[in-house]
C-alpha cells in the first residue's frame, strides 16, 4: 500500500507563497489519482485540488483557482501544490491522499477518498 508524507508547510506572511511536496514510498503516485485537502480549525475537512490518473487533468475549488498549482513529478514520486498570494483563510493542516473523486460532476470541496492519506503538514499564514 503507497505511503504519503506531506511536507513544506510553514509561517508564512499574508501575501506570501510556499510549496508543498506530496512523496511516495511503496508505489508510484502516476498510478494514483492524487488530491491535496485541508482542514483548518474548527471546520471540517475540504478538498481543495485533485489531479486525474488517466489525462493528469487538474481541477481546483473556487477559492484557491488562480493562486494555487498542483502538477507531478513522476521522477520524485511526488506531487506539488505551490501556492501564492496566501491569506489567512488559507490556514490549515493540508493533507495529501490517493483516489479521491476528482471527476468534474463531483463537489471537489467534499471530500470522497478511496485511497491513504497522509499525515499532514501545517500551514499558517500570518503577520
Amino acid at each position: 500500500q503507497v505511503q504519503l508524507v506531506e511536507s513544506g508547510g510553514g509561517l508564512v506572511q499574508p501575501g506570501g507563497s510556499l510549496r508543498l511536496s506530496c512523496t511516495a514510498s511503496g508505489s508510484t503516485l502516476d498510478l494514483y489519482t492524487i488530491g491535496w485537502f485541508r482542514q483548518a480549525p474548527g471546520k471540517a475537512r475540504e478538498g481543495i485540488s485533485c489531479i486525474s490518473s488517466s489525462d493528469g487533468a487538474t481541477r481546483y475549488v473556487d477559492s484557491v483557482k488562480g493562486r494555487f498549482t498542483m502538477w507531478r513529478d513522476n521522477a520524485k514520486n511526488t506531487v506539488y501544490l505551490q501556492m501564492r498570494s496566501l491569506n489567512a483563510e488559507d490556514t490549515a493542516v493540508y493533507y495529501c491522499a490517493t483516489d479521491p473523486i476528482c471527476d468534474s460532476g463531483h463537489s471537489l470541496s467534499t471530500p470522497v477518498v478511496f485511497g491513504s492519506w497522509g499525515q499532514g503538514t501545517q500551514v499558517t499564514v500570518s503577520s
